[in-house]
């Protein structure tokens, strides 16, 4: 009997670890990269150096509270990664949770996603999350490659023809660029998926756009003309669809400013086309005047997630005037000294 029972305890301890074999992999895995850092070290062509008040890049990968996730998944967005591995640290003790909450939050990725450039934005993503902390994002992208070149060599053609050496002022070269597409596009009522009317292809080779296509098309070429920009949304769930409106965000002479091609290409009531500039780099108050008497809520966006656009111009010369007047009063006290 006592011959038995070596082997016996043995074969109890296989089986034990035959039935939680995942369990004992996933603790291995977490314990030996509590230690390491898996950094996101590939960025392709269109990845973005800025940072922003809401999100920013990271080159940690160890999550600590929420917004070192939103920069951990902004930094995998961003840099146009497929597929992503991290782990939660044993000190944060609801960061499966929280990812498990970000990640199922489609509007919040909406969100994430506009701070991107368009050719990174994603169409979907996907979340693995296991027990132990491990996690692999996946990202299935809005843009095929295909569409991608066509797109860049496109804008960088037109770029080319309408920025002439005569023009000079960042205002005329945007709004050559805001004239342009809108001349050349008309808002897409029925959204075709053929036409890809909710992507930069729509307006440019089919000349039809929602929303999603102007803005997504005026940020490629914000972006390439060396202008700092993001897109705004605002959105709601409804039948597990996200909707709501976007336009652009860009910063001009250190200004954040408001560009809604949408409303100033208005689908008109007697078939004419039109060319509005009502809705052309103007700050967050200019918006709230603008839409003044309109009933819709499409520009009530979360400036504290669009907090670039929270200051007025008004507020930005303020500041830029009490800052000259410190630095002068600071340099006089130099000299006296």
């Amino acid at each position: 009997m006592k011959k038995l029972f070596v082997p016996i305890i043995c074969l109890l301890c296989i089986l034990i670890v035959l039935l939680n074999v995942d369990r004992i992999t996933d603790q291995i895995i977490f314990f030996l990269n509590q230690t390491t850092t898996n950094k996101i070290e590939i960025k392709n062509n269109y990845y973005k150096s800025n940072n922003y008040i809401f999100v920013s890049n990271t080159d940690s990968s160890t999550p600590y509270g929420i917004e070192d996730i939103l920069n951990i998944m902004y930094s995998i967005i961003n840099s146009g990664t497929s597929s992503f591995t991290f782990y939660c640290p044993k000190e944060y003790t609801d960061c499966v949770s929280d990812i498990k909450k970000i990640t199922k939050d489609k509007t919040l990725l909406t969100h994430l996603n506009n701070f991107v450039h368009p050719f990174n934005s994603f169409s979907s993503i996907e979340a693995s999350i296991s027990d132990s902390g491990e996690i692999i994002i996946k990202v299935n992208y809005l843009y095929t490659k295909e569409e991608i070149e066509q797109i860049d060599n496109k804008v960088t053609e037109l770029i080319n023809t309408l920025i002439t050496p005569d023009i000079t002022e960042d205002y005329d070269k945007i709004k050559t660029i805001h004239d342009y597409i809108i001349n050349n596009t008309k808002y897409d009522l029925e959204n075709s998926e053929e036409k890809k009317s909710y992507t930069a292809y729509g307006p440019l080779f089919y000349k039809v756009a929602t929303c999603n296509g102007y803005t997504d098309l005026m940020a490629i070429f914000l972006t390439k003309m060396g202008y700092d920009n993001y897109k705004v949304a605002t959105t709601e769930e409804t039948d597990n669809n996200t909707e709501g409106h976007v336009w652009n965000a860009v910063k001009v002479n250190e200004e954040w400013l408001h560009l809604d091609l949408t409303w100033d290409d208005p689908v008109s009531s007697d078939g004419k086309d039109y060319l509005y500039h009502k809705y052309f780099l103007i700050d967050s108050e200019e918006l709230k005047t603008a839409d003044a008497n309109i009933t819709s809520n499409d520009h009530v966006f979360d400036n504290t997630i669009y907090s670039e656009l929270k200051n007025t111009k008004q507020e930005t010369r303020l500041l830029k005037k009490y800052t000259k007047i410190i630095v002068k009063y600071i340099s006089s006290l130099f000299i006296l000294v």
